[in-house]
C-alpha cells in the first residue's frame, strides 16, 4: 500500500501571525515539502491543479518535473489534472517527458476540477465536463498506446498521422487515477478501462463514498478486470498532529475556523465527525485510518492533505516528521493484516513494465 501527501497549493493567511506568504514562498514551500516527504520514507506526493487565486499550481508538471530531480525514490502524482480543459495531446507529451525525466516515478489523477469559471477561461463549456472528460481520455489512451493516431471528434480539431513525443517510457503508459467527489460516470469510466479510482473524500461523508467506491468496484468487476476486490482504489484524508491530542486540537483551531476551504462553516468538531479530518495524538490517527479499511474494503492509496490553511512551512515539516516516523509505519503494519493475496498492491512503473513484458 501506498501512503503520500497532496497539495493544493493555497496561498493563505496565517491566521496566528497575520502575514500571507508570498507565491514564490509557497512553490518553494512545496518543493521542500516533496523533498522531505521522501526523507520520512513517503511513498507519494502530488500536487493539485488551478488557475485562479489563492492557488499556485497552474503548472504541475513542470513542479513536480523540478522536485523529480531533488529527489529519487517517491512517486510524483497529480490532484489532479483537469481532463476536461487541458488539451491530451499536451497532456500525453507532458507526462511522457516527465516519465522520462523521473525514470518512470510518475503517474496522474485526473479530475474535472472544482472551479466551474475555469472552464470558459480554457474556450470550454461547464455543461459539458462529463462528455469533456470521457472523450478526452479516449484520445489520451490512444496517444500513449498507439504509435500513429488518426481521430476525430466532438470537442478537438481531427488528428491526422499524428505522433505524441516523446513516446511513453520503455512502452509504458503512466498510470491514470480518475478522481471524483460526486460523479458516478466517473467511476464508471475508470472502471471501464480497468484504471484507478480516487475518492477525494475529504469534505463529505463517508455514507457518500462508500456508494462511488462500491459503484467502481462493481462495474471494475463487470468489465472483466478482476473481482470486485481487486479493484484500485485510493482516498484522500487530512490530520494534524501533536503528542497531546488537546495541543493539536488548540493549535489547529485557529487554522480550521479562517481557511477559506472549510472556514466559518460547521465547527472543528462537526467536521472531524462528519470528514476524514482527524486532529489530535499519533494514536488517534491511526486509529482512525486503519479503520477506513472497514468501510471501504482493502485499498492501494492513501493520500494526506497536510499543508494548507496558511500553515507555515516549519509546522508542515514537523507533522510529516511525525507522519513518517510514528503514524505510517504502524498503519502499514495495521493495513497489511488479513489483507488477501489476491488483492494487488498499488501499480507501478515497474509493476506495468514487467506485467506488459508479461
Amino acid at each position: 500500500m501506498q501512503f503520500g501527501i497532496f497539495t493544493v497549493g493555497d496561498v493563505t493567511r496565517d491566521p496566528t501571525t497575520g502575514r500571507t506568504p508570498t507565491e514564490h514562498e509557497r512553490i518553494t514551500a512545496m518543493a521542500a515539502i516533496a523533498v522531505k516527504a521522501e526523507e520520512v520514507g513517503l511513498d507519494v506526493f502530488a500536487s493539485g491543479e488551478h488557475h485562479n487565486p489563492p492557488f499556485v499550481p497552474s503548472s504541475p508538471t513542470t513542479l513536480l518535473g523540478y522536485i523529480a530531480a531533488k529527489t529519487e525514490r517517491i512517486i510524483l502524482s497529480t490532484s489532479t489534472t483537469l481532463i476536461t480543459t487541458n488539451d491530451p495531446v499536451k497532456i500525453a507529451e507532458d507526462f511522457a517527458m516527465l516519465q522520462h525525466l523521473s525514470d518512470g516515478r510518475v503517474d496522474l489523477m485526473l479530475g474535472r476540477g472544482n472551479t466551474g469559471p475555469v472552464y470558459p477561461w480554457f474556450g470550454k463549456d461547464l455543461g459539458r465536463g462529463i462528455p469533456l472528460a470521457l472523450e478526452n481520455y479516449a484520445l489520451l489512451r490512444r496517444l500513449w498506446r498507439e504509435n500513429v493516431v488518426d481521430w476525430s471528434g466532438q470537442f478537438r480539431t481531427p488528428l491526422q498521422g499524428f505522433t505524441a513525443t516523446p513516446r511513453p517510457l520503455d512502452g509504458v503508459p503512466p498510470f491514470v487515477w480518475h478522481g471524483s467527489i460526486r460523479s458516478p460516470e466517473i467511476a464508471e469510466q475508470a472502471a471501464f478501462y480497468g484504471d484507478g479510482f480516487f475518492a477525494n473524500n475529504i469534505f463529505w461523508p463517508k455514507e457518500h463514498f462508500q456508494k462511488l467506491i462500491g459503484l467502481y468496484r462493481a462495474r471494475f468487476e463487470y468489465y472483466g478486470h478482476g473481482s470486485a476486490d481487486q479493484a484500485i482504489v485510493g482516498l484522500g484524508g487530512q490530520v494534524f498532529m501533536r503528542p497531546k491530542s488537546q495541543d493539536a486540537i488548540d493549535e489547529f483551531r485557529p487554522y480550521f475556523d479562517n481557511a477559506p476551504v472549510y472556514g466559518h462553516g460547521p465547527s472543528l468538531e462537526d467536521f472531524t465527525e462528519q470528514t476524514p479530518l482527524t486532529v489530535g495524538s499519533p494514536q488517534q490517527i491511526i486509529d482512525r485510518y486503519a479503520g477506513m479499511r472497514d468501510f471501504f474494503g482493502d485499498y492501494q492509496r492513501q493520500l494526506f492533505l497536510m499543508d494548507h490553511a496558511g500553515l507555515p512551512l516549519k509546522t508542515v515539516l514537523e507533522q510529516l516528521d511525525i507522519l513518517g516516523g510514528e503514524v505510517v509505519p504502524v498503519l502499514r503494519r495495521e493495513l497489511a493484516k488479513n489483507r488477501p493475496a489476491h488483492v494487488p498492491d498499488a501499480p507501478t512503473h515497474a509493476s506495468l513494465k514487467a506485467a506488459t513484458r508479461a
